[in-house]
């Protein structure tokens, strides 16, 4: 404790749990600090992930059907799963083909962002599938992007040339 004090610095206990416990000079204040940037860097990696749910009925109409899908697009590409559900009632139950046709569609309509992780499959009055974000998809998906928006760029400067060549 002696050297400690006279270099301006802290003794700290690093091990307490060893047979003597070890200890280390140094400021207290900048190990406390690094310990909780590190606490916060393990936080930050860890992944929070939530399963996110979304249901839908057989008889959905077009615009809900476009409204829910993009809300489960939304949830892949931030990397939720979802669960999709379709809602049975009454006589809806004797044609589960209606259920497995709305999540074969939603399945193919978010399939650059995420893939089918468990197929349909009945359960009591609800029919259900689960989604996964696919980065690799996501990946694929946002380089075909960048290209179509390149080759539109490039075929609108082109036809902006044509017209000064014409006009000329």
């Amino acid at each position: 404790m002696n050297i400690a004090r006279a270099s301006g610095l802290d003794l700290v206990e690093v091990a307490d749990q060893a047979n003597p416990p070890v200890c280390r000079i140094m400021d207290y204040s900048k190990f406390k600090y690094e310990a909780n940037q590190r606490a916060k860097e393990s936080k930050k990696k860890s992944s929070n992930l939530a399963v996110k749910e979304m249901k839908y009925r057989p008889k959905i109409g077009p615009g809900d059907f476009d409204t829910k899908t993009r809300k489960v697009e939304e949830f892949l590409s931030d990397g939720h799963k979802v669960k999709v559900t379709i809602m049975f009632r009454g006589r809806e139950m004797q044609h589960p083909e209606l259920g497995r046709r709305i999540l074969d569609r939603v399945a193919d309509t978010v399939v650059h962002v995420g893939k089918v992780e468990f197929h349909p499959r009945q359960d009591g009055r609800n029919m259900i599938m689960v989604l996964a974000p696919d980065k690799q998809a996501q990946a694929r998906y946002e380089k075909q992007k960048q290209k179509d928006a390149a080759e539109a760029a490039a075929a609108q400067a082109h036809a902006a040339e044509v017209d000064t060549d014409t006009s000329e």
